[in-house]
């Protein structure tokens, strides 16, 4: 999977399961929208008062399962940070471009925006006609 592969199942996609783990270690879950930057971030919004938020702070690697619509799928593994400044401003674009309503949820005070860096991918086409699973190692 190339970059601009990635980016363009992202983009069709939109929809993630991010799981993180809490500070006693249980894994955690949620549905989250996501877009994709050019370079291949991985975006959602979160407010500081959720779960995930408090749980990336602490322990920064995550695990996304992106897209199960026609038994094609993508797992992603990576680091989320808080971008600032011109990682933000590019990480919102893209954001906003998925979804447009994010900049009315980006005026509330606790809404922040996640950048995941994906390190490892496996997509998986379980489709008969084009069954294939491939792993992928980004750096």
């Amino acid at each position: 999977m190339t970059k601009e592969q990635l980016v363009e199942f992202v983009r069709q996609r939109g929809l993630a399961v991010v799981a993180t783990r809490a500070p006693d270690g249980e894994p955690q879950a949620a549905l989250v929208g996501v877009a994709a930057t050019a370079a291949g971030e991985i975006v959602f919004d979160t407010l500081t008062s959720s779960r995930k938020y408090r749980n990336i702070s602490s322990h920064p690697r995550v695990a996304l399962v992106i897209g199960w619509d026609d038994e094609v799928t993508l797992q992603c593994e990576g680091v989320a940070d808080l971008p600032l400044g011109e990682d933000l401003d590019r990480c919102t674009t893209a954001y906003f471009e998925q979804y447009p309503d994010g900049r009315q949820r980006a005026a509330h005070p606790e809404i922040r925006h996640v950048r995941v860096r994906p390190r490892w991918l496996r997509h998986s086409d379980y489709r008969a006609e084009s069954y294939t699973i491939e792993e992928f190692e980004l750096r």
